[in-house]
């Protein structure tokens, strides 16, 4: 096996699942497939057994299911969670958002898009789908789900984390921040790694739920 061989765990309740997306992750010389899991106890046990750099999660599973999954193997492991849903506004994505997953895939995606999320939660980026995520947390919190007592953890950050912050939930890129803020792409990924550290998150998908629960934006912003 490579040295740098994308290693991949399956979490899925469903054979057919977890066969067709082994399938065609198996079938790329940078990716392999370690291991499987039909639950999301088997799925805690062995990324810690296996250490994945990344876990294709279920998110919802009998008995341990995706949410308090993903949780586990974020606080155990160092795998990115990538969670896999049927519906493309779904409560427990949300939930696994804040939970550490990095982002989510909607179970009927197209190959390609797979490989390349794959690879891109791997790489240590968040898949964040903009428009679909943001949608989905905007609806969430715009049912009460915020948390404005969050907005007090924003004073320990600098005025042009809190911009970079903002920035971040409209799911833009560092390019696309660096342009907005008029600063340079190795600026800006420093203060990404500022935001994240003192505030506590995983991954920008976590910054995303942040700065939407604090009141920092709000749905409709654009």
């Amino acid at each position: 096996m490579k040295a740098d061989m994308l290693r991949v765990l399956i979490a899925d309740d469903q054979d057919l699942f977890r066969g067709g997306f082994a399938m065609i992750l198996n079938a790329h010389d940078d990716i392999t497939v370690v291991g499987e899991a039909a639950d999301g106890a088997e799925a805690i046990a062995k990324a810690v057994e296996l250490e994945p750099d990344l876990v294709l999660m279920d998110i919802r599973m009998p008995g341990v299911d995706g949410v308090e999954a993903t949780a586990e193997v974020c606080r155990r492991t160092t795998a990115k969670v990538l969670v896999l849903t049927m519906y493309d506004v779904d409560e427990y994505v949300y939930e696994a958002l804040r939970a550490g997953a990095s982002g989510f895939l909607l179970k009927d995606v197209r190959r390609d898009d797979l490989v390349r999320a794959v690879r891109q939660v791997a790489g240590g980026e968040s898949l964040l789908a903009p428009s679909i995520t943001r949608r989905l947390i905007a609806d969430l919190v715009g049912r009460g789900r915020a948390r404005p007592g969050l907005s007090r953890r924003l004073a320990e950050l600098t005025e042009r984390e809190v911009d970079t912050l903002r920035q971040l939930a409209k799911g833009r890129s560092n390019a696309e921040i660096a342009a907005e803020l008029v600063v340079s792409e190795h600026t800006v990924k420093t203060h990404v790694s500022n935001v994240l550290t003192k505030l506590g998150l995983r991954d920008r998908a976590q910054a995303v739920v942040f700065a939407y629960e604090s009141g920092l934006v709000v749905p409709g912003d654009a």
